[in-house]
């Protein structure tokens, strides 16, 4: 699969792989990357840092907006293979150590299997090694509140209930959000287009995930990248709105 590289905004690209988001923030060569998609993905990940004139090496840190193995995919091949950071909020660090698993099970999929559009998507996921476990040998909490010194200077917030580590990373000064899946713009089990959390299967927390669309409601922005789905342009504020009517 070749990547899907799109620039949104200055130094700043979403990049479509396997039904999974990954984004690329650049400052010159170096580059901060935000997840990393399936396992699966990893040459595409690797052609679209080539794409926007980066490399492995030139990689300051791998962000992860939570460790799901759709996000978390090549996290641990770049720490190990070139020294790479990998930062996540302290409640998600154990979760991309596999010191537990707050993922939907291959049970509660498989009692989902007659919705449209589930076998496709198993197939997929299989294909891409999205059952497979990569977890993160070392992985690290941020070092400090507000901004990183990274390439974006993306500011982490704690985003709730998907995972109960799940970050959202806020660029301010480009008015971008990069959403994770605190609030998704599509997913190939959902017949909606837009603003739209995943389907209940795929929280740990629903209760919680509904309460952290507040959260990103308050970022101001009108660029939203989400873990899954189009670019979404329009105010993030009316983004996560939308996604909680249509939750009920």
């Amino acid at each position: 699969m070749s990547a899907d590289v799109r620039q949104v905004a200055d130094g700043t690209y979403l990049v479509h792989g396997g039904h999974t988001n990954w984004v690329i923030l650049t400052d010159g060569d170096a580059a901060t990357l935000v997840d990393t998609g399936y396992p699966g993905d990893r040459r595409a990940l690797l052609d679209s840092l080539a794409a926007v004139g980066s490399s492995p090496e030139a990689v300051a840190a791998v962000l992860v907006t939570h460790a799901h193995n759709d996000h978390l995919g090549s996290a641990e091949y770049l720490r190990a293979a070139h020294g790479t950071p990998v930062l996540l909020h302290e409640a998600e660090v154990p979760h991309a150590r596999r010191d537990f698993l707050q993922q939907v099970s291959v049970g509660t999929v498989l009692r989902n299997a007659w919705r449209p559009g589930v076998l496709p998507w198993m197939v997929h996921v299989l294909r891409t090694g999205g059952t497979e476990q990569h977890p993160v040998t070392a992985p690290a909490a941020f070092p400090a509140a507000g901004a990183l010194d990274l390439p974006g200077r993306p500011v982490p917030v704690h985003t709730p209930g998907h995972t109960d580590g799940h970050c959202v990373y806020h660029l301010p000064d480009a008015g971008v959000v990069i959403s994770g899946d605190a609030l998704v713009s599509g997913h190939a089990l959902s017949r909606t287009e837009g603003p739209q959390l995943l389907p209940d299967l795929f929280h740990h927390d629903r209760a919680g995930a509904l309460a952290s669309l507040d959260v990103v409601a308050a970022l101001e922005g009108d660029v939203l990248l989400p873990g899954h789905g189009p670019v979404h342009r329009g105010p993030v504020k009316d983004a996560a709105d939308l996604a909680r009517e249509r939750a009920f």
